[in-house]
């Protein structure tokens, strides 16, 4: 649970970007969608093998020039 303290003379504003600044470091939403469809544990290693390979190809493309 996240807690905000709001100081003396302080503005909603700023302890609003505040708290959202938390929320969006704890990465709830996206654990969320994630956890709402079932996926395949070969289907999420084949995604990482993806990945790696194009971020491989962007750094041999980065080091050839």
């Amino acid at each position: 649970m996240l807690r905000i303290i709001v100081k003396p003379g302080e503005h909603i504003d700023k302890a609003l970007k505040r708290y959202k600044r938390k929320f969006n470091e704890t990465k709830v939403i996206p654990e969320l969608r994630e956890r709402s469809k079932f996926t395949k544990k070969s289907t999420l290693r084949r995604e990482e093998i993806k990945k790696a390979k194009y971020i491989q190809h962007l750094r041999d493309e980065e080091d050839k020039d």
